[in-house]
C-alpha cells in the first residue's frame, strides 16, 4: 500500500495520471504531496482543524496534514467539558518534539466531551488523527458556521499550494 501511495503521489506530483491507483484506496482519501491523508465527509479550516459533524455533536481534531509538520505529539493540553468555544479561537495546544502549536476551534458551541485517552497516549493524534486523536465534541451554537469550512477537494488544494509558498 505504501508503494502504490507513493507511486500516485509521485504521478501526481508529475502530472501523470494516477486515478486508476486511486480506485483501489478504502476508505477514500485524497493524497497530497505529502501523503497526508483528507478524508470525505469532514470538514476543514485553513488553520487545520477538521469538523465531523453528526446530528447535534461536532467532532474535532487537528488534520493529518498538521500533525505530519508538527512531528511527534508528546503532550496534549485539552480544555474542560461545559466550557464554551468561539470559531477561530484556541482552545488546547499541541506539544511536540519541534514546537508547541495552538489548536483553533473551526466553530462556536460549547463542550460536551474531551478526549481524556490524549493526556496518556498524545501520539494518538499522529497515528490515528481522524479517528482516536480527535480532541474534543462540541455543540454547534450556530451550525450554520460549517458552511465557511472547506471540503475535502478545497482543503487538499489548500495544503498543496500552501506547502509550495513554504
Amino acid at each position: 500500500m505504501a508503494l502504490r501511495m507513493w507511486a500516485s503521489s509521485t504521478a501526481n506530483a508529475l502530472k501523470l495520471s494516477s486515478s486508476a491507483s486511486r480506485l483501489h484506496l478504502s476508505p477514500p482519501f485524497s493524497l497530497s504531496r505529502c501523503f497526508s491523508s483528507v478524508l470525505d465527509g469532514l470538514k476543514y479550516a485553513s488553520s487545520h482543524e477538521w469538523v465531523k459533524h453528526e446530528g447535534s455533536v461536532a467532532t474535532i481534531g487537528i488534520t493529518d496534514h498538521a500533525q505530519d509538520h508538527l512531528g511527534e505529539a508528546v503532550f496534549v493540553e485539552l480544555p474542560e467539558s461545559g466550557k464554551p468555544v468561539t470559531k477561530g479561537d484556541g482552545f488546547g495546544a499541541v506539544e511536540s518534539v519541534k514546537a508547541t502549536s495552538d489548536i483553533n476551534s473551526p466553530i462556536s458551541g460549547e463542550i460536551i466531551e474531551v478526549n481524556t485517552k490524549l493526556s496518556e497516549q498524545p501520539g494518538l493524534i499522529n497515528t490515528s488523527p481522524y479517528e482516536d486523536g480527535w480532541m474534543i465534541k462540541v455543540k454547534p451554537s450556530s451550525p450554520s458556521e460549517l458552511d465557511s469550512l472547506l471540503g475535502p477537494q478545497e482543503y487538499t488544494k489548500f495544503c498543496e499550494e500552501e506547502d509550495a509558498a513554504h
